[in-house]
């Protein structure tokens, strides 16, 4: 039976462009695979067909061979033509396979396109946890911080091999980093076991690293923390992480903040809260208090008579500035009216007697306690 024209087989013209050839003929591949015909007794022969047209026609020596010649130039009968274009087993069927398993799959699993995988592999990031005070972190502030890290080794240079010699293709791959098997009809590529997908070998580690390209080593490095920082607030420092191996681009440090409490100010977002004990007789009177600012100032703040626990005041302007902004949050003064304890007999007399003067001038109570009767007289009634 003669064979089938080659463009015919794929489906396409003879002036196709190698795109469009490897087109076609993934997507005939993917069509007539027998694994996905397995109810149609011709897939096979029909794959095969597809791969032997595709295997000699994205050769340009076969290609142009071809278009001359046609089928007699892979026959033997002319003497000029290259032999063994054709399909020729499983052998020849692997490699075209191969091309659009690349295809399909390099971009994943690293593919050929790019001459295999980097010989130099990233350092790995690093994370420092660092803690600033609420005044630090009001006002910003430089940091030195001690990094314990991996650092490119000085003895070869951060390549690994003993005086900075320059490491050899790993015979097993050819420098790929991978190395292909043929299952039935896929090829499967796996990392290098001899070079652990690098690519390349060293014959001579170095003394110092042991052939990594670096070693372990604490950084001093000053940081600047920014005005407005909070809790969770995340620096980056790029190449500040591990180094990589084999004189691999170093990995970047991340700094997570944590912003210790304080004593007198509690923190939500820009704004700042402060909870001001006040005497019986302040509250109850009025008068003026200082109280302190975060920038390490004070500030006198009036207090109207009659003023009970909870009650707020705001200072504006007097808390936290943005971590990306202009301006503060403001500052809030929150009054707890504080009962005195621990009073002498003299005092007890004293408050007794003002609260026998002092029926009309508890309102709140007033209104409650009436609340109050009114609910045990409906309950009796």
């Amino acid at each position: 039976m003669a064979k089938r024209d080659y463009y015919e087989v794929l489906g396409v013209s003879k002036g196709a462009t190698a795109e469009e050839l490897k087109k076609a003929y993934r997507t005939k591949a993917k069509e007539l695979h027998p694994d996905r015909n397995s109810d149609n007794p011709n897939a096979e022969a029909q794959f095969k067909e597809v791969n032997e047209a595709y295997d000699c026609l994205k050769d340009a020596d076969k290609k142009a061979a071809y278009d001359r010649f046609g089928h007699a130039a892979f026959d033997g009968g002319m003497g000029g033509g290259p032999r063994g274009g054709g399909y020729q087993g499983q052998g020849d069927f692997a490699s075209a396979f191969s091309d659009v398993f690349d295809d399909l799959f390099g971009d994943f699993m690293g593919g050929r396109g790019g001459g295999g995988r980097s010989r130099a592999a990233r350092g790995a990031d690093l994370r420092y946890n660092l803690r600033v005070t609420l005044e630090e972190a009001y006002k910003g502030i430089a940091k030195t911080i001690n990094v314990p890290s991996s650092v490119q080794c000085d003895g070869c240079n951060g390549s690994g091999a003993e005086g900075g010699a320059e490491p050899t293709a790993c015979p097993t791959c050819s420098g790929m980093g991978k190395v292909r098997a043929q299952q039935g009809f896929f090829t499967v590529e796996r990392t290098c076991p001899t070079c652990g997908g690098l690519g390349q070998i060293i014959k001579n580690p170095c003394k110092k690293c042991g052939g990594s390209g670096r070693t372990e080593r604490e950084r001093s490095l000053s940081v600047n923390i920014p005005s407005g920082v909070e809790t969770g607030t995340r620096i980056r420092l790029a190449g500040e992480g591990e180094a990589g191996m084999r004189g691999g681009p170093a990995g970047d440090l991340y700094i997570f903040i944590d912003v210790k409490e304080h004593p007198i100010f509690q923190r939500d977002g820009v704004n700042l809260h402060c909870r001001v004990p006040v005497s019986m007789t302040a509250a109850a009177l009025g008068g003026d208090i200082e109280v302190p600012t975060i920038d390490g100032g004070r500030s006198r703040v009036k207090i109207p008579s009659g003023s009970q626990s909870g009650r707020q005041m705001r200072l504006r302007g007097k808390g936290m500035p943005p971590l990306r902004g202009s301006g503060h949050g403001d500052m809030f003064i929150e009054l707890a009216v504080e009962t005195p304890v621990n009073l002498t007999s003299k005092q007890k007399e004293l408050l007794r007697e003002f609260e026998k003067m002092s029926e009309d001038n508890n309102p709140e109570s007033k209104s409650f306690f009436g609340s109050v009767k009114d609910f045990w007289d409906s309950m009796k009634g």
